[in-house]
């Protein structure tokens, strides 16, 4: 019977079911949030986005192979005020009319350890593509884990407040903008 353990448990550890780990692919909108800020005249402005969609396949265990994108619907933006919202709708600004939504698509996510990540990706805004590395921060839940992060956009780069809006001693170039996207996995 001693000789026959060592069979049963290598015919137990075959037949048991395999633990896989979690894939987040579904996003929870009511608890994800995309912000900025930037400064006025010397003054902090805060604001953010209403509306986006998330599409995302992370696996801790193989993060190479993880992708994302997000899309986000420019007349959802919260600029602080009705009137900084309708302004920012005009051709000197998000020009919406032609060029509604603003995308960000990985192509790369790279492990940094401590579960941060650099993800690798274009966004792509009124019409220019640039890209970017978004630093991430994956933290596990019990019902839902959190990917936090945050990049300085240039504004400018993308053609975001042109004409008088241009000089960056009115409005500055650099706009921080930060995310928190809430995930379940299968």
């Amino acid at each position: 019977m001693k000789q026959h353990l060592p069979l049963l448990a290598l015919l137990a550890l075959l037949t048991a079911p395999m633990a896989h780990a979690v894939e987040y692919r579904t996003v929870l909108p009511k608890q994800s949030t995309i912000h900025f800020e930037f400064r006025q005249m010397g003054v902090p402005v805060k604001g953010g986005f209403k509306r986006f969609s998330t599409e995302m396949a992370f696996d801790p265990a193989r993060p190479e192979a993880a992708r994302a994108s997000i899309e986000i619907d420019l007349a959802s933006i919260d600029a602080g005020s009705p009137e900084a919202d309708d302004e920012s709708a005009g051709k000197l600004w998000f020009n919406r009319s032609a060029y509604p939504k603003a995308t960000f698509v990985s192509s790369r996510i790279r492990a940094l350890g401590s579960n941060r990540y650099e993800m690798r990706g274009t966004l792509t805004l009124k019409g220019r593509s640039r890209e970017i590395v978004v630093p991430v921060t994956y933290t596990p839940g019990g019902s839902a884990a959190i990917f936090e992060g945050g990049f300085v956009l240039k504004r400018l780069d993308f053609g975001i407040g042109e004409g008088m809006w241009a000089d960056i001693a009115t409005v500055a170039n650099d706009v921080q903008v930060k995310f928190r996207i809430a995930a379940t996995g299968n």
